[in-house]
């Protein structure tokens, strides 16, 4: 097949110490029915067998999988992981998948179809399947859709007032996205700073930065497994009593940075204003809580 004429598409996969899952992640993207992709496989210095996992799709795969790493096998984070691997890419779009997430087989042909039809949006995102049942197949996935009306295009910072963070409706799945390189690098890539536990909100702010400055269509397929597991940054942080505290980190920069670019949109300053009020409620909150039970257990 001749496929000259379709535009190259870079999958990053950073990944860390996945080797339970990287090989069935890769193969999600060997199956694709759309054939010109490239992928970047990005080595956040992992200690376990996913570095040879890796390596062995990348010798196997007659240039088509790139195994790369940080200089001296550093881990340096997902978000430097998925920077290095755009700076990388020679794709004119470029699509990130999460290690232990899968893609359905049409993936990447409906994305691309929609960039064709839609000249000058900046990226598409779909709905993504919760998915449970890898595990346990008594338990239920749930198709999530983002939570703006789908089958449209969205323009800048429109999304900013109807999604998550800034509103209690899902945003999409870093899994479920792809984007113009070009709008990636006029972004800034992703924030290198959101680490540990303020990985919780790394792709929040990185949306938060498309929305502003791209045109972004929603779309109501389903093309990617979100796997659900123990051990998740999610539920480490808010088992740990810390998902306020971490949110509070990614609403101060998010004024940062809108200081910086100089964004004076009145409605959505409101709407960031009221968000940090009730952040400031909830931690009080909870603080209250905390104190309640050290009364009561002594």
């Amino acid at each position: 097949m001749d496929n000259s004429h379709l535009p190259l598409v870079s999958v990053v996969i950073g990944f860390l110490n996945e080797e339970r899952f990287l090989a069935e992640t890769v193969e999600s993207v060997r199956y694709q029915t759309y054939p010109h992709w490239e992928l970047l496989l990005v080595d956040d210095g992992s200690t376990d067998q996913s570095t040879a996992i890796a390596k062995r799709y990348a010798e196997e795969s007659g240039g088509q999988i790139i195994y790369c790493e940080h200089e001296g096998h550093r881990n340096r984070g997902v978000t430097a992981s998925r920077n290095y691997g755009v700076q990388l890419a020679k794709g004119e779009l470029v699509c990130i998948l999460d290690a232990d997430d899968v893609w359905l087989p049409n993936k990447l042909t409906e994305q691309v179809a929609l960039f064709q039809e839609h000249p000058g949006i900046g990226m598409v995102a779909e709905a993504s399947e919760y998915w449970y049942s890898w595990e346990d197949a008594h338990k239920e996935d749930s198709v999530v859709l983002v939570g703006a009306p789908a089958g449209r295009v969205y323009e800048r910072t429109e999304l900013l007032h109807l999604l998550y963070p800034l509103m209690p409706t899902p945003a999409p799945c870093p899994s479920g996205l792809m984007l113009t390189k070009q709008a990636i690098l006029n972004a800034g890539g992703f924030e290198e700073s959101f680490t540990k536990r303020y990985q919780l909100y790394e792709d929040q702010a990185f949306l938060c930065k498309i929305y502003l400055a791209e045109r972004v269509y929603i779309s109501a397929s389903c093309n990617n497994r979100y796997r659900q597991r123990i051990g998740s940054c999610v539920q480490s942080v808010t088992e740990a009593g810390l998902y306020h505290e971490t949110r509070r980190y990614f609403l101060d920069w998010f004024v940062d940075y809108l200081r910086t670019k100089n964004i004076t949109d009145s409605k959505l300053l409101k709407l960031l204003a009221k968000s940090i009020m009730l952040n400031k409620i909830s931690i009080l909150y909870a603080k209250g809580k905390s104190s309640i039970k050290k009364v009561l257990h002594k």
